[in-house]
């Protein structure tokens, strides 16, 4: 009898032994799971401001890129205020879901090219004017007559004589005003 009562005793006490360990480092433990659950929450936080920043950041390549699109083809139509036609075209222009540019036309949902020169068709005055000149255009805006000796870009230099300089202006609004011309 006395081993039972020995070993009933040393199974009690290694019990209350467990016992005292587990209780001891519970407190350990739940305020490390608080701690772990904190800093989840904070990256998951995290995680969704960078998600929302990722989505605005494409937003604004997107609407970038859709707008030097629309620039593009205004210009290559020969608007002269782009930047007026675009305030005036832009809220129209989406893209599709496969990354195509499409406008709200009369006739529906039109592709950005026709929609433009749709555009620009029925406003005419964004293009240049075409008769250039008129009551306000002065001798002094009016290209030079081509001369006989042309100017070599890589004799512009500083310290070239008045002449020299002058020859120079001459030559750079000859060619100004040809390209300006379409010459």
């Amino acid at each position: 009898m006395e081993d039972t009562d020995v070993q009933t005793i040393v199974k009690q006490a290694i019990q209350e032994f467990l016992q005292e360990q587990q209780a001891k480092s519970e407190p350990a433990y739940k305020t490390e799971l608080v701690e772990e659950r904190k800093r989840r929450e904070q990256l998951e936080r995290r995680l969704n401001e960078v998600e929302e920043e990722n989505k605005r950041s494409r937003q604004a390549a997107e609407q970038a890129e859709r707008g030097a699109a629309i620039r593009a083809e205004l210009q290559r139509l020969g608007v002269a205020k782009v930047d007026l036609a675009y305030r005036a075209v832009h809220d129209g222009v989406f893209r599709t879901e496969d990354g195509r540019l499409l406008a709200h036309g009369d006739e529906g949902e039109v592709p950005l090219k026709e929609y433009l020169s749709n555009f620009v068709s029925e406003n005419p005055e964004f293009l240049p004017a075409r008769i250039s000149g008129g009551s306000g255009i002065t001798a002094a805006h009016k290209a030079p007559r081509e001369s006989t000796d042309s100017v070599d870009i890589e004799n512009i230099r500083p310290g070239m004589s008045s002449e020299q300089m002058e020859r120079v202006r001459k030559e750079i609004l000859r060619v100004a005003s040809q390209n300006l011309r379409g010459i």
